[in-house]
């Protein structure tokens, strides 16, 4: 039985496990067990549960503090283990701010590096430089750093508390009282009202619409907006509908423990002795919004972090970017080449006091003290002075062009949705770079790259195509007006149609075909419809059915209302009621639905829509219009629309009645009822005739294709994640252009196939060959040619190797014996690494396709792949979603984006980035992106050389200064160059620089390459920046060494003195510096101007005020350096060696970058020689693609995508009849939404 499920492979349709189903869940017992017809008796259906189960008492909250319900959560203190409501996504609060803060901070390399130093300077014995040199950045360092962090918690605080201070209604001493979220506990039982949001997950035990139906939207969820339908159980319905009656309720509830499955629930209600199952249907799950139900009340099953939408949350993940990893590494590598650089230095003193320092009367400090000590001394000395080359400016610096590069992300007004109000948002500030590496871009589906709207674009009825721009005549158009169906006052005004020649032909009433298509689409389907204020509104199983017979109703076809057994229209201003004998239901294997009606006159019809495949199969051969219908399906499908075969047959009323007989048998019978139904429906389901087909356009969001091209053309590879159907999924890879004619598709039975070859052929080779992660594999595909992977969950576990460890460990847990040992044969891994080999050759597999599909997918699934990318590509990802479900894949990846101004928030509350429609995704990454990650490597480059170039001076006065740890400079100039002297320039770049504009960013993807390459900042870079920088602090020393070395000036006085010579090193230092970023600057401003002259003036402003007498009086230990600027800067001699320092040290730069960009320019600097030429030309218009027939084949994706309708409801008539019990007053023919019952995108 095991092996012919595992050979037949995974259901396609059927969603897969998540890591929190229960063993209990996976016993295959219960596989065959058939369902109790509605009337009987419930059985005991409770799940096997320890003692420590979960048990939920109603209206008794005592009950859950009991001690069996304790558990420990530090050390010896236990509390229960029921949550509460409230939820935290909080990290400080006012007591443990500033020291879990401190301690987050001090986690960070440099910063416990520079509190370190701050130690040592206090040390009068080691201190070259004063305290506060490191003090005054660390404290702004620290400041700025929690200042952010405290306003983000606080947005978060914000967002908490007003979640759990919402209102709602709970049962309390009797009667119902005004409560918050956060005070609700498990066993209360709450009411709820129309538009409420559901605060925990929730048994639903009545409402006011008939069986207490209760329908709910579930944006939240999964994005999508068409209703779904929850049901109370029968027996609360009737017996708790008012407040005294709820009041005694005091069932126990036994159930699965809390876990992330948002599409199943199994547990079982005791309640006066006897026992009720619960199922899904019976729950309603926080996120969710009560619609279309005046008033329900429920008991709280789960609440706080146990409800199933905050356990498919994920854990929330603290992420960093790759260039923050690398600055760490260099960081390292700095301090590494410091302490090197010390300790020869701390030798060279050791050694040079031996032999001259010792020696030399002049020298003598008073202080007896070897020249050992003297070194270990020197080497803490220079650590300070040179400590500069890990500049802790550089920190507070990156964290202000971060949060600079956030606010343009804000402050961008083509990032903007007009129609929501919805601007794009950086909520975070510290990922803006990353934008600028993305390798893989993992999407959701719905309400992602769809808006969940369907819309009737197209048919064909008896062979003739209607749906192009036509006037009444049939004279084909450029461009149409749409149709004016004021004629129609039931016309719903949203609808569009361009087709004149199909609406006079309507209402001629000439062409019967015609007649009876839109008489099939009003008929044949299980939408409800309810009255508001004079108005038909539609709910519907799924959009694609609401679509058809809103269709049908402005072409004058409209669907009124259903009763259990009839269901009543309006043909053409001409109201009829026609008899439903019969409502053969939509399933994923039947791909069709049927009904069928007794007419006015008293013939019998059947009536059938469904996917041609299955259609086509069942004409008659008498069938006309097949091969013009087939040719009209092939263009319907090369333009990405979903076809839907329309047909019917007429039946004699004793076929009917020799069929409903062995219908009545099947639909009694116990044993595999729905095979037996399935069996009925296909004898009746023959010979019909077909009448035309509908097209339905699943609308993409605006820009959806153009920006996966566009991002394809940037090497980005996109992957569609969904909890939709295959076929759905593949349809809508079709629409986006994500799967095009060209590309060879694999599913998961041939994905398995050559996985299962590569293991076998790696488990024949050597041991040492074999099982090599390292070794370089052949590829999957040789062939030439695009691949794509379409997949389903199924399958992902079953060539992951997922389920089958669990199903083998339940197994043999049942059998009571231990695992022997894994056979090559039996389809399991032998062991980790063999797993972990099958996921490698996976991940290889799909990353040599230019799309992937993955569908069906559980959350966790969604996440886990992300995962594997990450693991094994070590590539950058975003992940794009809406919905719940996708944030635990939104908190894996690399970057997380929220698709916002939807419905459901849940997403955007856990993203990076949010923004309104999938069409920013370009700009954020190839213009912000792209720009952010160019700014942060040019301005980390520049850093890196301006203080090497600054602090290697002091290496090099060393060996004239008895390396005796001497500074080189002024105290005030070294607490000050990273402040303001060479802080502003090189920042307003890291700000404000771009090589071509937004415009070219766009129109050239190709420009994207360099930031998924990591090839403007790296080790290369970062020695390179090193190299440059011991160049340059070689000239900014020995020049003006050189200049000083003998020299008279002027007035006869020699300049040679160590304060002119620091006087002179400093300015040289400033000036070559600051000129040194202009000559780097691609893009420039009025500020960036303003920067660098502004610095200049700045460092002599301040030097000529420090040096002043004036200053020096009032505190002549701090400032010593008096008169030294305008003695030394007075000398004519003194400025040529400063011009010579400058020009010799700007000039090999100078030659460097003209070879670069006349000899080997990048594809940047070609863009940027012709920018005045692209930004004239206008893109070529985008050409239609030439319709080639044959190169597609059709895809019936409505039949596919559409779930199980409600024919049993509709039938037994539990949505539509009035309460027996006449409790409250129920709507006459209450006319309901039935919404879908599984939330397809779960």
């Amino acid at each position: 039985m095991n092996r012919q499920r595992v050979d037949s492979g995974p259901d396609d349709e059927v969603m897969p496990y998540s890591d929190d189903e229960t063993d209990d869940e996976l016993d295959p017992s219960s596989d065959g067990e058939g369902e109790a017809p509605p009337g009987a008796p419930h059985p005991p259906l409770e799940p096997k549960s320890s003692e420590s189960g979960w048990k939920v008492k109603a209206n008794d909250r005592d009950f859950h503090q009991l001690p069996e319900f304790q558990q420990k959560y530090f050390l010896c203190l236990k509390k229960s283990r029921y949550a509460g409501n409230a939820i935290k996504t909080y990290k400080y609060n006012a007591l443990t701010f500033i020291p879990y803060n401190l301690f987050e901070q001090f986690k960070r390399a440099a910063n416990l590096y520079f509190l370190a130093l701050l130690i040592l300077q206090i040390i009068p014995e080691i201190t070259t430089l004063p305290w506060y040199t490191t003090l005054v950045p660390l404290v702004l360092v620290l400041g700025i750093t929690a200042i952010k962090d405290l306003v983000d918690d606080l947005a978060r605080h914000r967002m908490d508390k007003e979640i759990n201070n919402r209102s709602c209604e709970v049962l309390l001493g009797g009667r119902f009282q005004e409560s918050k979220w956060r005070n609700i506990q498990v066993g209360d039982v709450v009411r709820l009202k129309k538009n409420d949001h559901i605060p925990a997950d929730i048994l639903l035990l009545s409402s006011s619409n008939p069986n207490s139906l209760c329908y709910v939207e579930t944006a939240e969820l999964d994005g999508e907006t068409n209703l779904k339908f929850k049901l109370g159980l029968r027996v609360t319905d009737e017996r708790l509908q008012e407040e005294s009656q709820l009041a005694r309720f005091d069932a126990l509830i036994q159930c699965e423990e809390p876990n992330n499955r948002l599409d199943k629930f199994t547990g079982t209600m005791t309640w006066k002795r006897e026992r009720y199952p619960l199922d899904l249907d019976n729950v309603l799950l926080r996120g969710c919004k009560i619609r279309n139900t005046d008033e329900c009340h429920g008991l709280v099953i789960f609440a706080g972090s146990d409800t199933k939408i905050m356990r498919n949350g994920g854990k929330t993940r603290f992420k960093r970017t790759k260039i923050d990893e690398l600055m760490n590494y260099m960081v390292y590598t700095i301090f590494v080449l410091l302490i090197l650089v010390a300790a020869g230095l701390a030798i060279g003193h050791t050694f040079w006091y031996e032999e001259i320092g010792s020696k030399a009367w002049y020298l003598y400090d008073g202080k007896d003290q070897d020249s050992n000590y003297r070194g270990f001394l020197s080497f803490w000395g220079y650590i300070i002075v040179l400590n500069t080359m890990v500049p802790i400016s550089l920190y507070v610096s990156v964290e202000v062009i971060r949060l600079g590069q956030s606010k343009f992300i804000n402050w961008d007004l083509q990032m903007y949705f007009t129609e929501k109000d919805t601007p794009a948002k950086a909520r975070t500030t510290t990922l803006n770079e990353q934008l600028g590496q993305i390798e893989y871009i993992f999407s959701d589906k719905t309400g992602t790259l769809t808006q969940n709207i369907m819309a009737f674009k197209k048919c064909t009825i008896a062979g003739r195509n209607y749906g192009d721009p036509t006037t009444a005549e049939g004279v084909s158009l450029d461009r149409g007006r749409p149709v004016d169906f004021s004629w129609n006052h039931y016309a719903d005004k949203k609808f569009q149609f361009v087709d004149h020649s199909l609406v006079s032909c309507i209402r001629s009433k000439k062409d019967k075909d015609a007649l009876e298509f839109f008489k099939l689409l009003s008929l044949c389907h299980t939408v409800m419809v309810e009255q508001k204020e004079d108005e038909l509104v539609y709910q519907a199983a799924s959009p694609d059915e609401g679509a058809l017979v809103t269709a049908a109703r402005n072409f004058g076809f409209v669907f009124l209302s259903r009763t259990q057994d009839t269901i009543t229209i309006k043909e053409m201003e001409q109201e009829a009621t026609y008899e439903m004998l019969a409502l053969l239901d939509f399933n994923s294997d039947r791909k069709r639905m049927s009904i069928l009606l007794r007419f006015p006159d008293g013939r019998i019809r059947l009536y059938c829509k469904g996917a041609d495949t299955v259609i086509y199969e069942r004409l008659s051969p008498n069938s006309r219009y097949k091969e013009t219908t087939q040719t009209s399906l092939d263009v319907f499908a090369n333009e990405t629309l979903r076809t839907l075969c329309l047909c019917y047959k007429d039946i004699s009323i004793q076929e009917y009645d020799a069929w409903a007989k062995k219908h009545k048998e099947a639909s009694v019978t116990m044993v595999d009822r729905d095979a037996a139904l399935d069996r009925v429906y296909e004898e009746i389901e023959n010979n019909l005739m077909l009448i035309g087909a509908t097209a339905i356009e699943d609308k993409l969001q605006d820009g959806v294709p153009e920006t996966i091209a566009k991002l394809a053309k940037a090497d980005i590879k996109i992957w569609v994640l969904t909890g939709d159907k295959k076929e759905t999924a593949e349809n809508i890879g079709y629409s986006c252009e994500l799967l095009t004619d060209d590309m060879q598709i694999h599913y998961g039975e041939d994905v398995n196939e050559k996985l299962r070859i590569r293991q076998a052929t790696r488990r024949s080779e050597p041991p040492a060959f074999g099982r090599s992660k390292k070794r370089p594999q052949e590829a999957f595909f040789p062939q030439p040619g695009k691949n794509a992977l379409v997949i389903t969950g199924g399958w992902l576990n079953e060539i992951l190797y997922e389920k089958k460890k669990k199903r083998r460990r339940l197994r043999l847990r049942r059998l009571g014996r231990r695992p022997p040992p894994s056979s090559p044969q039996d389809g399991q891994p032998i062991d980790d690494l063999e797993k972990e080999l099958r996921q490698v050759d996976f991940v290889d597999m799909a990353c040599e396709c230019e799309a992937v599909i993955c569908c069906r997918v559980t959350p966790k699934q969604k996440a886990n792949v992300v995962s594997l990318v990450k693991k094994y590509k070590k590539a950058v990802t975003l992940s794009i979603g809406d919905g719940a479900n996708d944030v635990n894949m939104i908190k894996t990846a690399d970057i997380g984006v929220g698709i916002s101004g939807q419905e459901g928030m849940q997403a955007v509350m856990s993203s990076d980035y949010a923004f309104a429609q999938f069409r920013y995704l370009q700009r954020l990454l190839l213009v912000h992106g792209r720009w952010s990650y160019i700014r942060m490597c040019k301005f980390l480059r520049f850093f890196f050389f301006k203080n090497f170039a600054f602090t290697l001076v002091h290496f090099w006065y060393s060996f004239f200064s008895g390396y005796s740890s001497q500074v080189a400079y002024e105290d005030w100039f070294i607490t000050l160059y990273n402040v303001f002297y060479s802080s502003l320039p090189v920042l307003l770049v890291g700000l404000l620089d771009q090589d071509v504009n937004d415009k070219l960013s766009l129109k050239f993807p190709k420009l994207y390459l360099p930031g998924q390459q990591g090839s403007l900042f790296n080790y290369k870079n970062f020695f390179i920046s090193l190299f440059h920088g011991v160049f340059t602090s070689l000239i900014i020393f020995f020049i003006p060494y050189g200049a000083f070395l003998q020299t008279m000036g002027q007035d006869g006085e020699a300049p040679s003195d160590y304060q002119s010579f620091a006087v002179v090193t400093a300015s040289s230092l400033i000036i070559t510096v600051n000129l040194q970023i202009s000559l780097d600057t691609s893009y420039w401003t009025f500020v960036n101007c303003f920067a660098v002259l502004g610095s200049i003036a700045i460092y002599f402003g301040i030097m000529f005020d420090i040096h002043s007498a004036g200053i020096h009086v009032i505190f002549p230990s701090a400032f010593t350096f008096t008169g030294a600027a305008s003695n030394a800067l007075r000398q004519p001699y003194l400025w040529l060696t400063i011009i010579l320092t400058v020009g010799i040290s700007l000039l090999p730069v100078i030659c460097i970058q003209f070879l670069h960009k006349t000899i080997w320019p990048s594809v940047g600097d070609k863009i940027q020689r012709n920018r005045k030429k692209y930004e004239m030309e206008e893109e070529e218009k985008k050409k239609p693609p030439v319709f080639q027939r044959g190169q597609r084949s059709r895809r019936s994706a409505y039949a596919f995508s559409h779930s199980r309708g409600y024919a049993d409801l509709i039938s037994s008539g539990r949505s539509i009849r009035r309460r027996p019990t006449g409790a409250r007053d129920g709507l006459q023919d209450s006319i309901r939404e039935v919404p879908q019952r599984e939330a397809e995108n779960i």
